[in-house]
C-alpha cells in the first residue's frame, strides 16, 4: 500500500476508535487505573480483590502491544458491544459494566495514540496530532450523552450507541487486516532494535503511574488518619479533605514517576492534564446547564471536538491552540462574572445558550491541546504512554485534589459547590496555554538543533568520502610527481634545490588534506596580518593598512592571506597586461576586512556562475570556499572596461 494511502486508513482507525471511547465514557467512564477516594476493596470493587488491577493489566498490556495497535482498537471495540446492547450480557448490572469499561478504555486509548504516533513518524504531523486529540474530544463527547442507566428515558439512544460501535469497528476493520502482523512504526523509535531501554521507558513509566494509584485508593480512613495523626471523625466530617489528601498523594507520586520517562514526556503530560482538569469542572456545569436541550447538548461538544482537530490539523497547530485556550479561559472568566462567583447558578438557571457556547469551547481548548502536545512526544517514542495512563492519572486526582483551592466549607463531595471555580479554571487554561507555547517553541528550537547536527554529520561523512575517493589517484599520480621532484631537484642545486622544498611542502600539505589533519602552529599563535600582507608589495601592488599591527590567530590569518594571493593570481592571469591592483587591510572592533581592487579589463557577473558550471572552481573554493570556512563574507563586484573589486570580511572573537 502507498504511504500516503496507508495514512488516511491509520487517520480512519484512529476516528473509529475515538468514537468507540465516546460509546465507553457515555456509559459507566473508563480510566488506566483504579478510581480515587475508594474506601477499601469491599466498599465498591466488591468481594474479589484482583477486580482494581483490570485497568491497570489492560494499560501495561496496551504499551507493551503496541505495534498491533489495530488489534488493540478492536479489541476493545468488541468490549464495547455489551454497552451498547445490555441484552448480549444475561444478567447485565453496574459492576459487569464497570468492568467491560475498565478493560475497553485503556485498549481504545492506547491503541488510537499509537495510531497517532505511527502518523506522526511518518510524515503526517497534521493528521497524527488530530487523531491524537481525538481521544480526549470524544471522551469528552461522550459525557455529553446520556448514560447507560439513563437509556429507558430515551429510546433512540441505544440506536445511537450500537450505529457508533458499528461505525467504530467498520473504520478500524481495514487497519485490522492491512497491519494484520503488526505495524513496528507505531513504535516511534525506528532506530532502536529490541526491547532497548529507550523503548521501555515509557512502557516502565507509564505502568508504574497506572500503578501507583492503586495503593491510595484502597486506602480505609482509618488508616488514612494514622498515617496522617488525626482523628478518622475529623476526615469523615470532611470528605472532600480526604478526597483532596489521596488526589495530591497520587499526583505527586504519578509526577515522580514520569520522570522515568523523560524530561520532554513530563512537560507533555503536565501541559495535557493541566487543560483537561481546567476544563472538568466547566464541563460539567455546562452538562447540568444543558441536560434538557437534547441534541444540541452533544452536537456542540462534537463542534467542539471538530474545531479543536482542525486546529492542530495545520502548521500553525501551536499559535491555534493557544488561541483556543485564551479564548475558552475568557469564556469561564465571562461566566464567573455573570454568576457572581457562584457556578450553580448557571446549572439552576437551564440557560442553555451560554453553556452550550461553554461546553464548544472547553472541548476544543482540550482536544487542542492534547493533538498539540502529541507532536513533541511522538518522535521519542513516549506518546501513547504520556497521553494515555500517565496524563490520565494526572488528570485522575488533579480532579479530586484542585478543588480545595476554593472550597470554603464543607461541600459535599458531589455538589457543584465542590468544583473548581470557574475563575480558577480559566486561570489553569491559561497556565496550559502558556505551557504549550513554551512547549512548542523549544520543541522548534530542539528540531532545528538536531537538524543542523545531523547536516553536519552529512557534510563531515561527504568530505570523508570525497577525501577517500580522491586519495588514491592523487596517491598515485601528483604525490609520486611532487615526491620525484623533490628528490631529484634537491641534486640539481640553485633553483632545482628552492623547487624541490617547496614540492616537499606540498607533498606534506596535500598529504594532510587527504587524511582530515591539518598542521597549524601551536595553540594560542598569533600572526600579524598586516606584515603578512606588505609582503605583497611589488611595482604593480600597493598595499594600504593601518599603522599598528593586526594581530590574528595564525590559522585564520593563513587562510585570510591565501585567499588575498588568490585573488592577486586572477588579477595577473586576466585583468591584463599593465594592470596595477591595490590592497586595503581594515581592523574593525568584529572583524577583519580586506579588499583586493584592480583596474584591469573587468568582466560580466555572470562568468563566475558559468565558470563554476563548467568545473573552474578556483574564485568558488580558493576566495569564496575559504572565507565562507572562516564564517565570513566575500563579495565581488566586476564591470567591463573598468576592473574587479574582491571584498573579503572574516569575525575575529579571539585577538
Amino acid at each position: 500500500m502507498r504511504e500516503r494511502t496507508s495514512r488516511w486508513w491509520i487517520a480512519l482507525a484512529g476516528l473509529g476508535g475515538s468514537l468507540l471511547i465516546a460509546v465507553v465514557q457515555s456509559s459507566h467512564g473508563g480510566g488506566f487505573s483504579p478510581r480515587l477516594g475508594v474506601q477499601g476493596p469491599d466498599a465498591y470493587y466488591g468481594p474479589d480483590p484482583y477486580t482494581p488491577l483490570i485497568p491497570t493489566v489492560a494499560t501495561v498490556l496496551a504499551l507493551c502491544l503496541l505495534r498491533w495497535w489495530p488489534y488493540l482498537v478492536a479489541a476493545g471495540g468488541l468490549l464495547c458491544v455489551p454497552i451498547a446492547w445490555p441484552e448480549v450480557i444475561p444478567v447485565p448490572d453496574t459492576m459487569t459494566f464497570y468492568f467491560v469499561c475498565g478493560a475497553a478504555f485503556p485498549l481504545l486509548a492506547i491503541g488510537v495514540l499509537g495510531a497517532a504516533q505511527r502518523l506522526l513518524c511518518t510524515g503526517a504531523p497534521g493528521l497524527g496530532a488530530a487523531v491524537a486529540g481525538l481521544v480526549i474530544g470524544f471522551g469528552l463527547f461522550g459525557q455529553s450523552l446520556p448514560g447507560t442507566i439513563y437509556q429507558f428515558l430515551d429510546p433512540a439512544l441505544p440506536v445511537w450507541r450500537g450505529l457508533l460501535v458499528a461505525a467504530g469497528l467498520a473504520a478500524v476493520a481495514p487497519a485490522t487486516w492491512w497491519w494484520r502482523r503488526g505495524d513496528p512504526a507505531a513504535i516511534g523509535l525506528p532506530d532502536e532494535k529490541g526491547w532497548s531501554w529507550k523503548r521501555l521507558r515509557p512502557i516502565v513509566a507509564g505502568g508504574l503511574v497506572a500503578v501507583v494509584a492503586l495503593p491510595f485508593a484502597m486506602l480505609s480512613t482509618e488508616r488514612l488518619a494514622e498515617l496522617l495523626g488525626v482523628s478518622w471523625r475529623t476526615l469523615v466530617s470532611y470528605p472532600n479533605a480526604r478526597t483532596a489528601i489521596l488526589g495530591g498523594m497520587t499526583l505527586a507520586a504519578a509526577a515522580i514517576l514520569a520522570t522515568l520517562a523523560g524530561v520532554w514526556s513530563l512537560a507533555g503530560a503536565l501541559t495535557a492534564a493541566t487543560a483537561q482538569i481546567a476544563v472538568s469542572a466547566p464541563l460539567v456545569i455546562a452538562l447540568l446547564a444543558t441536560r434538557d436541550a437534547g441534541p444540541a447538548r452533544w452536537s456542540c461538544a462534537l463542534l467542539g471536538v471538530a474545531i479543536g482537530a482542525a486546529a492542530v490539523a495545520n502548521r500553525w497547530r501551536t499559535a491555534a491552540t493557544v488561541a483556543l485556550t485564551v479564548g475558552a479561559a475568557t469564556c469561564l472568566f465571562i461566566a464567573f462574572s455573570g454568576t457572581s462567583g457562584q457556578p450553580q447558578k448557571l446549572a439552576g438557571q437551564y440557560g442553555a445558550t451560554p453553556a452550550l457556547l461553554m461546553i464548544v469551547l472547553v472541548t476544543a481548548a482540550a482536544t487542542a491541546v492534547t493533538g498539540a502536545t502529541a507532536p513533541v512526544l511522538a518522535p521519542r517514542g513516549a506518546l501513547p504512554a504520556v497521553l494515555g495512563p500517565i496524563t490520565g492519572v494526572l488528570v485522575a486526582a488533579g480532579v479530586k485534589t484542585a478543588p480545595v483551592i476554593d472550597l470554603g466549607g464543607g461541600a459535599p463531595p458531589q455538589s457543584v459547590d465542590a468544583m473548581l471555580h470557574l475563575d480558577t479554571a480559566g486561570m489553569l487554561l491559561l497556565v496550559s496555554a502558556a505551557a504549550i507555547g513554551g512547549l512548542g517553541i523549544a520543541h522548534h528550537i530542539s528540531e532545528r538543533w538536531a537538524e543542523r547536527k545531523q547536516a553536519e554529520l552529512i557534510r563531515q561523512e561527504a568530505a570523508a568520502a570525497e577525501r577517500d575517493r580522491l586519495a588514491r589517484p592523487i596517491h598515485d599520480g601528483v604525490l609520486q610527481v611532487l615526491a620525484m621532484v623533490q628528490r631529484e631537484g634537491s641534486e640539481l642545486g640553485g633553483t632545482g634545490a628552492q623547487l624541490a622544498a617547496l614540492a616537499g611542502e606540498q607533498e606534506v600539505a596535500l598529504r594532510n588534506l587527504l587524511s582530515g589533519t591539518t598542521s597549524p602552529p601551536g595553540a594560542g599563535a598569533q600572526t600579524d596580518l598586516r606584515a603578512e600582507l606588505t609582503t605583497l608589495s611589488s611595482p604593480t601592488v600597493d598595499v594600504a593598512a593601518p599603522a599598528d599591527p593586526v594581530m590574528l590567530p595564525s590559522s585564520l590569518a593563513a587562510e585570510l592571506f591565501a585567499a588575498v594571493q588568490a585573488a592577486l593570481d586572477n588579477v595577473r592571469q586576466h585583468a591584463g597586461p599593465g594592470a596595477r591592483a591595490w590592497i586595503l587591510l581594515e581592523d574593525e572592533d568584529d572583524g577583519v576586512r580586506v579588499t583586493v581592487r584592480d583596474d584591469g579589463a573587468g568582466f560580466e557577473s555572470h562568468r563566475l556562475r558559468d565558470a563554476a558550471r563548467s568545473g573552474r572552481l578556483g574564485v568558488e573554493q580558493s576566495i569564496r570556499g575559504r572565507i565562507h570556512d572562516l564564517g565570513g563574507t566575500a563579495t565581488i563586484k566586476s564591470r567591463p572596461g573598468i576592473g574587479t573589486e574582491v571584498e573579503l570580511w572574516v569575525p575575529v572573537t579571539v585577538r
